[in-house]
């Protein structure tokens, strides 16, 4: 993104669709003007900043039978990802092990208006499919239980909000400093494709660190996840429909619909951490177009690497 923090463009609002009150996690969503309010807190509770390695994201929580998970975009915590050979001692077959670090979650306290501490935790990736070739989206768990008790609800209908629509975004804009930070646009358009891949455009305001942030309807459903951008004001959108498209094929739409049952510990053992089969492995070994044509991946990176070797977003800790 040239001069990415220098440029300020102003969001246009247009009436938002009608909505009916939800209650999640204990807070009242709503799009009454008299409750407007407690919309902001509860996006700030569920959101979080995710340090992974040498970069700083975004990330949303979706709690299950105590467990929180996070979800974020997969460049994000790209730099956690390893590999090894091993061979099976049965066949003698040589296989590649994928492995990732921790992540470390942090979650901003505050208090009567300011901020008054952090709260730092580990968190593993669970599920992951990579923003070269896959869908850019990775699913955490939280280690510890209870870390969090609020959840994010997740826009499932089969209807596209309209164009106009007024939306919300909440994530670490420029990182840690930047936890929190609330901005706002519009549904700018749907199904732009980088490749074969869709993509939802926003007004919303986003920086390096906006990257897994949620995008949200005024009533605080999740519309999508922020991975993209080429100024503040023009925005791309993994939309909740391709979410939960890769959600279904990868065995983990438990995480974001609250109706499907989760898996036992032993299930979910057994499935995959990154994405597998004809499909992926085709794309496997060819230059990404998502990368070639838009290449602007709105994270921070704290060892002052450029995150796109086209357009610099490497923000000064």
């Amino acid at each position: 993104m040239k001069n990415f923090s220098a440029i300020i463009l102003a969001a246009s609002f247009v009436l938002a669709p009608a909505v009916s009150p939800l209650s999640q996690g204990g807070v009242l969503i709503a799009a009454d003007a008299k409750e407007a309010q407690s919309v902001p807190d509860y996006l700030q509770d569920i959101s979080v900043t995710i340090k992974a390695g040498g970069s700083e994201g975004s990330g949303v929580a979706f709690n299950r039978d105590g467990v929180t998970y996070i979800w974020t975009a997969a460049h994000v915590v790209d730099g956690l990802r390893s590999t090894r050979m091993v061979v099976d001692p049965r066949s003698g077959t040589p296989r590649t092990i994928v492995e990732f670090k921790d992540a470390k979650i942090v979650k901003t306290l505050r208090e009567g208006g300011r901020t008054v501490g952090r709260t730092e935790i580990d968190a593993e990736v669970i599920r992951y499919s990579d923003a070269d070739h896959g869908e850019d989206l990775a699913l955490l768990r939280v280690r510890k239980k209870g870390f969090l008790n609020v959840s994010a609800k997740f826009y499932l209908d089969d209807k596209l909000p309209n164009l106009g629509t007024r939306l919300l975004h909440v994530g670490s804009l420029l990182g840690q400093q930047g936890s929190n930070s609330l901005t706002a646009g519009i549904m700018s358009q749907h199904g732009r494709l980088i490749g074969k891949t869709v993509y939802d455009q926003t007004t919303v305001t986003a920086f390096p660190g906006s990257s897994g942030g949620g995008v949200y309807l005024e009533n605080g459903q999740y519309v999508g996840m922020l991975v993209r951008g080429a100024g503040e004001g023009f925005n791309l959108i993994v939309p909740t429909r391709r979410m939960r498209n890769w959600a279904t094929r990868a065995g983990i739409l438990w995480a974001l619909d609250v109706k499907v049952k989760v898996p036992s510990a032993e299930d979910m053992k057994k499935i995959p951490i990154e994405d597998v089969g004809a499909d992926f492995a085709a794309k496997v070994g060819k230059k990404s177009s998502q990368q070639k044509s838009f290449p602007f991946l709105i994270q921070v990176d704290t060892n002052l690497k450029e995150t796109s070797a086209e357009i610099p977003t490497k923000v000064k800790k």
